[in-house]
C-alpha cells in the first residue's frame, strides 16, 4: 500500500508541475511582434554560426559583404592615392580588416594590411603551460613584397590594403587576398586550405600589371619571423631551433645553432624556420627559389629576461617576371616538426629534423625511428623506451663480452707484464718491445678492448639525437615525469646554479648513479690491469678520474635535457651492469682463458705491417739512443 501511495503521489506531483509550466508558458507567451523579432534574431544567429563554423564550411564572400573601414577623409585619401599611384585604387575599396578561416588543424587570421597571415593557431596542440600553440601571433611575423612601378615609385605591400574573399573549391577552402589596381588588374595572394592538412598551397601572381610593374627593378619578397617560445626551458628549446634549408639537388644545410649567422644561397628547394617541435616551412612548387639571403639571430641572451622568443629568422629573395607578370607557386607549412607528418609531402622536409649527420642520422632513420614507432604503437611511451633500450643492449652485448674478455686477458698477463718491466727497468724501449710482443702472442692488446667500445659510439650518439627530437614523446608522461621530451623536475630551487639550472631532475641522478657503478666495475678492472709505460700518460690515473667525472657530467649536463633520454641512459646502464655480472660469473672462465693464452703464446705470431713498422721505429730509436750514449762516454 505504501508503494502504491508513493506512486500516486508522484504522479499527482508530476501533473501539478506540468500544469504550472503550461500556465507559466501561457502567461509569458510572446506577442506577434515579439515572435517576429525572435525569428529575425534566430536567423541572424544561424548566419553567424555558418560563418564561424568549425567544420570547414567557409562562406563565399564578395566585396559587397563588407563595409568600408577606411577612416581617411577625401583630402587624406587623395594624398595617399598620389603616393601609391595606380594602386591608390585599393585604398578606397571595402574589406574586413581581419578574415578568419578554420580547418580541422588551423585557425587562421588574414590581415587586410599586407594580405598575409596575422595569426596561425594549431588547434591540436598546447604548450607546456596548456596555452594553444601559435606560430604566428602579435606581429611576430611579416611577409612583404617590394616592387617598382612604371611611374618610378617603389612600393611595399606591408601597409597596402588587400581585398579579401573566401570561397570553396570542393572540400578545400580558398582565401584570396587581392591588391587591386582595377577589378581586372591586381596582385593576388591565393591560399588553398585542405582538410586535415598542415600544408597550404600558396601562390603569388599578378594579372593585368605588365604595364604597371617596372620590370627593370626586381620584385623582392621579405619574410621575417620571430620563433615563439613553447617549451618549459627556453634555452633547451633554443638549442633545437634552427633555420634549415635544402638546396642544390638535395643538400641540407643550416645556419648557426647558437649565434647570429647569415648566408646567401643560389637555388633553394625549401627553407624551414624550425622551432624545436614546430616548424614554419616555405617550399617551392615550380622550380627552385633563386638567390635567397638568409639570416638567423639568437634572441636568448639571458634565460631569465628573454622569455618570449628564441630566434629571429629572415629571408629575402627576388621573384622572376614572365611577360611582365609574376606567377610563383609555393607551399606554406605550419605544423609539427614530426618526421611522419613531413614525409607525406615527398619534398624531403623531414631532413630538417636533426637526426644526426652521416651514419648517426642513417641509424636513426633506418632503425630507431621505425622501431620506436612500432613499440609506441601498442606500449605506453615510457615502457616503449625501456623495451627499446633492452633490445639495443642485447644487440650490443657482444661488444661488452669482447671488452670484458680483453680485461680478463690483461688481468691474467699482469704478473708477466710486471716481470718484464722489472727485468728491463734500465732499458725502457726493450721493455715496451717485450710488452707488445707478449700481448700480441697472447691476443691481449689493450686496443682490443677499446675498439669494440668505439663501435658503440654511433649507436649512443644516434640515440642522443633521437630522444630530444622525437615528437611522439612531447607531453607524454611516465612515472613522475610530466613530459618525456622535457626535463623531469622533482624540486624547484630558489636560485639558478650555473650549468645546472633552477630545478632538480631525478632521472639524471639515477642515470649518474648507474653510470658510477658500471664504470666502477669496468674502468676499475682496467685500472687494476693496465700496465704503466715509461714516458706515456698514466692511463690508470686517468681512468680513476673518469669514474667520478662521467657521472658528474651526466648529473649536471642532463639536468635540462629530455627526461626520455635520461631514462634511456639509466635503464641502459642498469642492463649493462646485469650483462657484465652474467659475463663475469657465468660466461668467462679465467682458467680457460689462461689455457688459450698459453696455447697462443706457443704459436709463431706473424707481425702485421703496422706492428712491423712500430717494431722497426722502436729499434731505430734504441739504436740512436745507444749511439748517443757512446758519444757521451768518449
Amino acid at each position: 500500500m505504501e508503494e502504491k501511495k508513493f506512486d500516486i503521489n508522484s504522479i499527482i506531483g508530476f501533473v501539478l508541475i506540468f500544469g504550472i509550466l503550461i500556465y507559466m508558458m501561457y502567461q509569458n507567451s510572446p506577442t506577434p511582434e515579439e515572435v517576429e523579432a525572435q525569428k529575425k534574431a534566430e536567423q541572424e544567429q544561424v548566419e553567424s554560426e555558418k560563418k564561424e563554423s568549425k567544420q570547414n564550411e567557409a562562406v563565399v564572400t564578395t566585396a559587397s559583404d563588407y563595409v568600408n573601414t577606411a577612416t581617411l577623409d577625401s583630402t587624406e585619401l587623395a594624398a595617399a592615392k598620389s603616393k601609391t599611384g595606380a594602386f591608390g585604387h585599393a585604398l578606397s575599396l571595402p574589406g574586413a580588416e581581419i578574415t578568419t578561416v578554420e580547418t580541422d588543424v588551423f585557425e587562421l587570421k588574414f590581415n587586410r594590411q599586407g594580405g598575409h597571415l596575422a595569426e596561425v593557431k594549431l588547434k591540436k596542440f598546447v604548450d607546456y603551460d596548456s596555452v594553444p600553440i601559435y606560430l604566428v601571433q602579435d606581429k611576430n611575423s611579416a611577409f612583404n613584397i617590394s616592387f617598382g612601378t612604371a611611374d618610378n615609385r617603389t612600393l611595399n605591400t606591408e601597409k597596402l590594403p588587400f581585398q579579401p574573399s573566401v570561397t570553396k573549391s570542393g572540400e578545400n577552402t580558398v582565401v584570396s587576398m587581392k591588391l587591386k589596381v582595377s577589378e581586372s588588374a591586381f596582385l593576388e595572394y591565393r591560399y588553398e586550405l585542405k582538410p586535415n592538412d598542415y600544408m597550404i598551397d600558396f601562390s603569388i601572381k599578378s594579372q593585368g600589371l605588365s604595364g604597371v610593374f617596372n620590370t627593370s627593378q626586381p620584385i623582392t619578397i621579405d619574410w621575417k619571423q620571430k620563433q615563439i617560445r613553447h617549451s618549459k626551458s627556453i634555452s633547451y628549446e633554443n638549442r633545437y631551433t634552427r633555420l634549415t634549408y635544402m638546396h642544390d639537388d638535395g643538400k641540407v644545410d643550416k645556419l648557426s645553432q647558437m649565434s647570429d649567422d647569415d648566408e646567401t644561397v643560389e637555388d633553394v628547394d625549401w627553407l624551414s624556420y624550425r622551432q624545436h617541435f614546430f616548424s614554419t616551412i616555405l617550399a617551392s612548387n615550380n622550380g627552385t627559389i633563386k638567390n635567397v639571403a638568409l639570416t638567423s639571430k639568437d634572441l636568448v641572451e639571458d634565460e631569465e629576461v628573454d622569455t618570449l622568443f628564441t630566434k629571429l629568422y629572415t629571408s629575402k629573395f627576388p621573384l622572376a617576371y614572365n611577360g611582365g607578370e609574376i606567377n610563383k607557386s609555393l607551399g606554406l607549412y605550419y605544423g609539427p616538426t614530426d618526421a611522419k607528418t613531413l614525409k607525406v609531402y615527398e619534398k624531403g622536409l623531414e631532413e630538417s629534423i636533426p637526426f644526426g649527420w652521416g651514419i648517426f642520422g642513417w641509424i636513426n632513420k633506418a632503425l630507431f625511428i621505425p622501431l620506436f614507432g612500432f613499440l609506441s604503437g601498442f606500449l605506453p611511451y615510457g615502457i616503449a623506451i625501456i623495451v627499446m633500450t633492452i633490445l639495443v643492449k642485447i644487440m650490443l652485448s657482444f661488444v661488452q663480452y669482447k671488452q670484458f674478455l680483453s680485461q680478463a686477458k690483461m688481468k691474467i698477463l699482469k704478473p708477466e707484464l710486471e716481470a718484464i718491466k722489472v727485468k728491463y727497468k734500465d732499458n725502457k724501449l726493450k721493455a715496451q718491445q717485450e710488452t707488445m710482443a707478449l700481448q700480441s702472442k697472447a691476443g691481449a692488446s689493450p686496443l682490443s678492448g677499446c675498439l669494440p667500445g668505439l663501435m658503440q659510439i654511433p649507436v649512443f650518439y644516434a640515440l642522443f639525437m633521437f630522444f630530444p627530437t622525437a615528437f611522439e614523446l612531447r607531453q607524454k608522461s611516465f612515472l613522475w615525469a610530466d613530459d618525456l621530451s622535457s626535463y623531469d623536475s622533482i624540486a624547484e630551487l630558489p636560485f639558478a646554479i650555473p650549468f645546472y639550472g633552477d630545478h632538480v631532475a631525478l632521472f639524471p641522478i639515477l642515470a649518474a648513479v648507474a653510470i658510477f657503478f658500471y664504470m666502477k666495475m669496468t674502468t676499475g678492472q682496467q685500472v687494476a690491469t693496465q700496465p704503466t709505460q715509461e714516458g706515456m700518460p698514466d692511463m690508470g690515473k686517468m681512468m680513476k678520474y673518469m669514474i667520478y667525472f662521467s657521472p658528474l657530467l651526466m648529473l649536471v649536463f642532463f639536468n635540462n635535457y629530455a627526461s626520455g633520454l635520461s631514462l634511456y641512459y639509466f635503464i641502459s646502464n642498469l642492463i649493462s651492469i646485469g650483462i657484465m655480472l652474467v659475463i663475469k660469473n657465468y660466461i668467462i672462465d679465467e682458467d680457460k682463458v689462461l689455457a688459450k693464452i698459453e696455447v697462443s703464446k706457443t704459436k709463431p705470431k706473424k707481425q702485421n705491417k703496422f706492428q712491423k713498422k712500430m717494431a722497426d721505429m722502436m729499434a731505430q730509436a734504441e739504436a740512436q739512443k745507444q749511439a748517443q750514449q757512446k758519444g757521451k762516454k768518449k
